[in-house]
């Protein structure tokens, strides 16, 4: 075992998660008898007597206000599936890690032995009263509908589902940038999703809240319609007003807007049959459903989800800054205006859109006091603010 541990240590990404990549530090310093007695007996006997009094002291009084729980059954881990909760934890830890480096918002990975909805539901609301908000992660579709549904009625926190709701407000924000590359309102844009699971129904669901013109969805069998049933169905009746039958490819022709998130490819031939000044978001990874090389050569702005190329689709860009205004304001849920007002926010970090730069790098140190600011702003006018 020791050689074995030596010889995966030789790999960078092995040598940087040996004993993983997080710590709890304290933030109090315990020196003597007197800092003791105050850090836990029996001064901590007063504050825990005053939150039995006024729950609601809980957050001004202990870490609740600022702490996440970054929760999975690891059934959709990346593009890896369904490999289990252990093997789902280096992930969740590097949620982690990005929500504490970027929105400053402390957050602890919890990757549950169970996958039944019933006991994953049960489960986080057992948890919950621990933390100021539950980061749903890599929980497979459709589960993760009805969790993530079933969460936002049973608590009065939020709860965010981030392969559904970071990737929609991060493919807003870039769709509304490329929109503006190529000189067309969203409202004209005839958009092409492939993929109708968590990311691809949610994407969805938000460019129809903000206004995009027309969108057909399609899976591995085609282009969705309402007898589908489920939530497939549901988002059919929503969308598709062209009456597009058939494959993902026939419905390129003519269209203005590609969205993968499916896993699947997609020919030269059928981007270069799109319209004149197309925009792709291939954002499959880690291989995208079309080369980003191949796709330029037809469309006027390419996005994937990969950091070496330009416009990187990235989940880091929203939902650190979307928890901290949540948190900021103690939001009792994280509403679809507060998303788009995130995308927004988000949007308007760039401001002169060129075709390699529709989105702001995650480095950029305005984007998460952005997207917070907006979201507590948000959250206020939604009625969900608690300060």
């Amino acid at each position: 075992m020791t050689a074995s541990l030596e010889t995966l240590d030789l790999d960078p990404a092995f040598a940087l998660h040996r004993g993983g990549k997080l710590e709890i530090r304290s933030t109090i310093p315990v020196r003597d008898a007197d800092d003791l007695s105050l850090a836990y007996t029996p001064g901590v006997a007063r504050v825990c007597t005053a939150i039995a009094d006024a729950p609601e002291l809980v957050h001004d009084y202990t870490w609740v206000s600022n702490v996440v729980a970054v929760v999975s059954d690891g059934t959709a881990v990346l593009g890896l599936g369904d490999i289990g909760p252990a093997a789902a934890m280096p992930v969740m830890e590097g949620k982690a890690l990005l929500f504490k480096e970027f929105g400053n918002v402390d957050s602890v990975p919890i990757c549950l032995a169970c996958t039944d909805v019933d006991e994953l539901v049960e489960t986080v609301i057992r948890l919950a009263p621990s933390f100021g908000g539950i980061n749903l992660e890599d929980i497979s579709a459709p589960r993760c509908f009805e969790v993530e549904a079933r969460l936002r009625e049973a608590l009065d926190i939020p709860v965010f589902h981030d392969d559904q709701h970071g990737t929609a407000i991060v493919a807003l924000a870039a769709l509304k940038n490329a929109a503006q590359v190529v000189g067309r309102p969203l409202g004209d844009l005839r958009v092409v999703v492939a993929g109708a699971g968590a990311s691809g129904v949610a994407v969805t669901r938000i460019l129809l809240n903000a206004g995009v013109g027309d969108i057909a969805v399609s899976d591995s069998k085609g282009l969705i319609d309402e007898e589908r049933g489920g939530v497939k169905g549901a988002l059919a009746r929503e969308t598709n007003k062209a009456g597009l039958r058939g494959s993902t490819e026939s419905a390129l022709a003519g269209a203005d807007v590609f969205i993968g998130l499916s896993g699947s490819t997609v020919s030269e031939q059928a981007i270069a049959s799109m319209a004149a000044g197309s925009i792709v978001f291939a954002l499959s990874n880690p291989t995208p459903e079309i080369d980003p090389a191949i796709a330029r050569r037809h469309a006027q702005v390419v996005a994937t989800g990969r950091s070496d190329f330009p416009n990187q689709i990235n989940n880091v860009l929203a939902f650190p800054g979307v928890f901290r205004g949540a948190l900021d304001v103690r939001a009792r849920e994280i509403t679809e205006n507060m998303k788009v007002a995130a995308a927004d926010a988000l949007a308007a970090v760039i401001e002169a859109p060129t075709a390699d730069h529709v989105i702001p790098s995650p480095f950029d140190p305005r984007v998460a006091p952005t997207v917070a600011d907006a979201v507590a702003a948000q959250a206020r006018l939604d009625g969900v603010a608690r300060i």
